[in-house]
């Protein structure tokens, strides 16, 4: 391993590490960069996120319908932490005795040299997590995952496609396949994306001249007997009788069991000839945790008390999805809070400030919040969601739905990029043009050098 300079590492300007940029690591940050003295030496803070941006992921679904554009449910980095000093890389491994960091950037791998040692003082745990994959047959090969905006627009490009697909063939079982679309898992990610492509597809087909909605066949699977458990039973209920009222095929207490040779397999018999399998069925801590060396609870997240500080670790914290954080609001013991968004922005903010405190010698701060309740979006114009004990459904849940997650979209700028882009999407009408050739740029290139680079097309 190559390490950084001497003279960083035994710097007298204690240097706050983050490991990620997502909720909990770009909230910290900037939570950080706003109360520490920066410009005055009182710390350094240094970021390291695999991405230059955090995804804002509660609007993937609305990224993959077309409703928003990519880049504006991403947050760059480096606009926002303007005083912190970014690092594109990877944490590789975690050594606390050394208090050092091991990160493979792009430059390293360039340089064909191993991980780059980056020295911290105080340590901020927080690389989320990653999608949880069950040993199904076939998963591998043709299942598609919804968790970053790059699997969000792939998987808007290859619903479009599938109708270019099935628009052009004269092979019924090519069309079916095409036209046939399975979700597992019933979660949120599963739902809002399954809602909102389902009205995209459904908007999209008056441009198809023989292909009708009827044809398309779009298909939950749910391993338990509801979806959406966090809005509770009476609006999961409702949401599985919208859906199906749009003809979805919910298919409850089933689970996939193999999706090879393009047929999902279902565990009630039935087999589903597809060429389109989306898993959204849950997450798992990343597997770095497993590599520092930290204290870590039966399920592989870091073990943390109510301060957020990892325990038996007075400077290293965690939070997130990578923390078993005590919730202090339950009336159940050993109750931990839920490894959502909502819980990961406050959490940050109790982060940041209890860093801060540490730093200046002054007493931490618990983390306690109430769980204020779920929104859901079912494609335009539907949704359910439950805030504080009210319920509601419908148009006003999905204004409810919407107005939640703007106030939530960090940055001012970001959050009048999104407003406008609702606003002229509700003036003109929806983009449904697939460009699947974004996934592979340098095909044609490629093809043409092959070729001699002749295409019979006059060279500028």
């Amino acid at each position: 391993m190559t390490t950084e300079s001497a003279a960083l590492a035994k710097a007298s300007t204690p240097r706050i590490l983050v490991v990620g940029g997502g909720y909990v690591g770009m909230y910290t940050a900037l939570q950080l960069q706003r109360k520490l003295r920066l410009q005055r030496g009182e710390a350094e803070i240094v970021v390291v996120e695999p991405q230059p941006y955090m995804t804002y992921q509660p609007f993937l679904p609305e990224a993959a319908a077309g409703s928003i554009s990519p880049r504006h449910v991403v947050v760059p980095l480096r606009r926002v932490l303007d005083q912190c000093r970014i690092v594109v890389g990877e944490v590789r491994s975690v050594d606390h005795d050394k208090r050092v960091v091991g990160v493979v950037t792009p430059a390293t791998e360039e340089e064909g040299g191993g991980a780059t040692e980056i020295p911290y003082d105080q340590l901020v745990v927080a690389p989320g997590s990653i999608s949880r994959i069950l040993p199904v047959p076939g998963l591998a090969e043709y299942g598609i995952g919804f968790k970053t905006v790059e699997e969000a627009i792939g998987l808007r490009n290859h619903v479009l496609e599938q109708l270019d697909i099935a628009s052009s063939t004269r092979d019924a079982d090519v069309r079916e396949a095409a036209l046939t679309f399975v979700f597992v898992g019933g979660g949120y990610a599963g739902v809002e994306a399954l809602g909102e492509l389902e009205n995209m597809a459904r908007y999209a087909l008056r441009y198809y001249h023989n292909v009708r909605p009827e044809d398309m066949k779009w298909v939950l699977v749910e391993a338990t007997g509801r979806i959406l458990p966090e809005v509770g039973e009476e609006l999961g209920r409702y949401a599985v009788r919208e859906l199906r009222g749009r003809n979805v095929d919910i298919r409850l207490e089933t689970r996939l069991e193999s999706c090879e040779h393009r047929i999902a397999v279902l565990s009630d018999g039935s087999r589903l000839p597809t060429r389109t399998v989306v898993w959204t069925a849950g997450v798992k801590p990343a597997p770095l945790l497993a590599d520092t060396g930290l204290p870590l609870n039966d399920r592989g997240r870091l073990v943390a008390d109510a301060t957020l500080r990892v325990a038996g670790r007075d400077d290293v914290w965690a939070a997130g999805d990578a923390a078993a954080v005590p919730d202090l609001t339950s009336d159940q013991e050993g109750a931990l809070c839920a490894p959502n968004a909502q819980h990961a922005v406050r959490q940050a903010k109790v982060l940041a400030g209890n860093v801060v405190a540490h730093l200046r010698g002054e007493p931490l701060t618990e983390y306690r919040h109430k769980y204020a309740g779920s929104v859901a979006s079912l494609g335009l114009h539907e949704g359910v969601a439950l805030l504080y004990g009210r319920k509601f459904k419908g148009y006003p849940a999905w204004l409810v739905h919407r107005v939640y997650h703007l106030s939530r979209m960090p940055t001012a700028n970001r959050k009048s990029r999104i407003l406008a882009e609702w606003i002229l999407s509700g003036l003109f009408k929806r983009e449904i043009v697939s460009l699947g050739s974004l996934e592979h740029p340098r095909a044609e290139f490629e093809q043409a050098a092959g070729s001699g680079g002749d295409s019979g097309r006059p060279r500028p």
